[in-house]
Formats: structure tokens, sequence, C-alpha cells
């Protein structure tokens, strides 16, 4: 028995990571010597619903499918969407049918980290918003959430181990914990040994809420740390009060003491809506469970075409599909064989040609995508 309770990534890559039924489905068509060719597409909603949602996940996805005989087209990460198809296979049923699990898992999760993320980022372009979430879910998922929280257009990340797996450097400064190891009255010691203990590189941002007044912390911070490159007012929530307030005035006294270039960042349930109230006195904000916790976007995985004629449950559409965003900002749903709308551009590209990937995915492109393609369409306008 494993340690941890965790899936080994071998385990995905076999199929094992799946439903059981899907097992059931491979023996069934297995006995009765039957592998149809099928076109299957992974959908939120059928129709545009002019609710806009950021793709991530595809990486894991194509990963997840490569080397079995099949073609795959999926949006880029980062793309919008808000109805139809994100992602088309086809190829021999049984050859891919257990893998559906792991693929929806892979789409529906990392799309609503992103979204979050995005949504966030939007809430203040100009400011810094780095994510702060993956203590809120399982260790074994924190990379994911960093991915996709760069892919929403997020400026960084938090998790050591999530960034060593996407090859990205974690940032962040001092906790709590490390103010009250000095003790009561002691946070200058804390602030000090920061300063003198870290690499050069590491911004120097003091965390002011611990004991005393933020304003008054923050101003013994400026005082300190000669070089301090900014504040974290981390209030908890049962002694916030006014935020906002809160934050003004730790700027407004700390600017009546020369101490203009000290950044103030705001973290500790931060969400789009706070962000917009307090975005003209925060320079920052560190947004934890939004992100991390966002509900998994609602995939499914249906066959849409059997031997090349249409076919769909009841409720969904049959036949190959074709997204396309239009130059209004519209994202239109038709099928792949009828001529698309005027000047629209189609989102469904290849992915896998015969298992093989033939695709990149390049993060800081996607989280350029996601912010571009919000711009586009009106996300986070509000």
């Amino acid at each position: 028995m494993s340690s941890f309770d965790i899936v080994p990534p071998e385990a995905i890559a076999e199929g094992r990571a799946t439903d059981a039924y899907f097992d059931r489905t491979v023996e069934a068509l297995d006995h009765a010597d039957r592998n149809p060719h099928v076109v299957a597409e992974v959908t939120a909603d059928q129709f545009p619903t002019g609710e806009f949602e950021a793709l991530a996940g595809v990486k894991d996805a194509a990963h997840l499918l490569a080397g079995l005989p099949l073609d795959a087209y999926a949006l880029r990460e980062g793309q919008l969407f808000d109805g139809g198809p994100v992602c088309r296979i086809e190829g021999p049923y049984r050859d891919f049918a257990v893998y559906e699990t792991a693929l929806l898992g892979f789409l529906s999760h990392a799309s609503a980290a992103a979204t979050s993320a995005l949504r966030a980022k939007r809430a203040a372009p100009d400011a810094q918003v780095l994510s702060f979430g993956t203590r809120h879910v399982h260790p074994a998922i924190g990379a994911m959430v960093e991915r996709s929280a760069l892919i929403g257009g997020m400026d960084g990340i938090s998790n050591v181990a999530g960034g060593d797996v996407i090859d990205r450097e974690a940032g962040g400064t001092m906790p709590h914990a490390l103010v009250i190891a000095f003790g009561k009255g002691n946070q200058a010691d804390a602030w000090r040994a920061f300063d003198e203990a870290v690499a050069p590189e590491v911004p120097r941002i003091a965390l002011c809420d611990t004991y005393s007044d933020e304003t008054d912390e923050a101003i013994r911070a400026a005082e300190t740390i000669p070089e301090l490159d900014g504040v974290r007012i981390d209030t908890t929530g049962s002694r916030r009060g006014n935020f906002r307030h809160i934050l003004r005035e730790v700027r407004w006294e700390l600017d009546a003491r020369g101490h203009e270039d000290v950044a103030v960042f705001a973290s500790g349930g931060i969400t789009p809506e706070t962000i917009r109230e307090l975005r003209d006195v925060a320079d920052g904000f560190g947004v934890g469970s939004y992100v991390s916790n966002a509900d998994p976007v609602d995939f499914a995985l249906d066959i849409v075409e059997v031997e090349g004629e249409p076919a769909a449950k009841r409720g969904k559409l049959s036949g190959t599909k074709q997204v396309y965003r239009t130059p209004d900002g519209g994202h239109h749903v038709g099928l792949a064989d009828r001529e698309g709308p005027d000047d629209g551009e189609p989102l469904l590209e290849p992915l896998l040609e015969d298992g093989e990937i033939v695709r990149e995915f390049e993060i800081e492109a996607a989280g350029q995508r996601a912010l571009e393609d919000a711009e586009r369409v009106g996300l986070g306008a509000e």
C-alpha cells in the first residue's frame, strides 16, 4: 500500500485511472469483436452561453493520448470558450475508451483554475497578481494549479515543487510563523533576519499585521529594512473591519514618511470583487482558494459520429463540429463540413496526428492568449 493516496502517473498512462464501466465496455466490445471508428467530442455546453471559460490541461490530455492510433484536435490553451467542443478525438473507440475519465479530469480542473485566475488578473490588469492557493488542495495537484494560474495570466506562483514540475521559479517571502518565532514585540528582529538571510534577488516584502496595528508595523518595517520593496497586509477576517480603509491608511502613513517606493500587497480571501474594490490602494494581490478551489468545469465526452455517420445520445448534437471566434468576439458552433461564419477563426486545431503530438505547449504564450481573448470577448469587463 502506498504511503500517500495518490494515483501514480504510470497508472494514469496505462488507463487504470478510469471508471470501472469503461473496463466493462472494452470487455464487451472485445467479446463482440467490435471496435468502431468514432468521432468523440469534449463539451461543457452544446450551444454558446455567453459565459466564457479558459481552456487548460491540454498538455496533459495530449500526453495521455499520445501513442494511441487516433487523431485529436483541440482549442489552444488559454483560448476562451462558452459552448461547443473544446477537444475532438477520431479513432477506434476501443483503443481510447478507458482514457475518458482521466482526460476529462485533466481538462475540467485545470480549466476551472485557469478561468478563476484570469478573472482575478482581469480585475487588476496593472497590478501584480500571484497564485497563493496550493495549500488548499491535495499536494499531488500543486503543479496543475500553478500552471493553470499562469495560463490564466497570473504573474507568479508560490509552490516550490509545483514550480519544479513546470520549470518555473516559485516566489514568496515570509509567513506569520516567522514573525511569531521571534516573539511578540520583536517583529523587527524577524524582518531583519529575513533581510540578512535570503538571497538578494528575493523581494524584501515584510508581513505587517501579526501583533499590532498594520500601519504601525508597516512603518517599523520600512525603518528596519533600508531597501524594503513592500509590505504585505493579510489581516485575519475577524479583525479586518474596513480592509480598504486599512490599506489606505498604510499607504498614507508610508508616503508621509518618505516611503513612497514601498509597495502595498494584500492577501487573504481575495476574489475579483475585492481586487476591484482595492486595486486603487494596493499594488498587488495574493489570490488563494478562489483559484485553487474553483469548481471543475462540467465537461463530458460524447460520441457524435460512428463509421462516418452522425450519432449521439439524446440531448447531444450529432456530427463532427468546428467552433469559431468571430470578429465581434462571438463563439460560433457549426458542423465541420459546412461553411463557417464570415471572417470566423476556426479554433479546433490539430493536437495529435496518428498518435503523435503536433503542438507546443508554452505557458507564457497561453497566458498572453487568455488575456487577449478575455479582452476580445469581454470577460472580466465588469
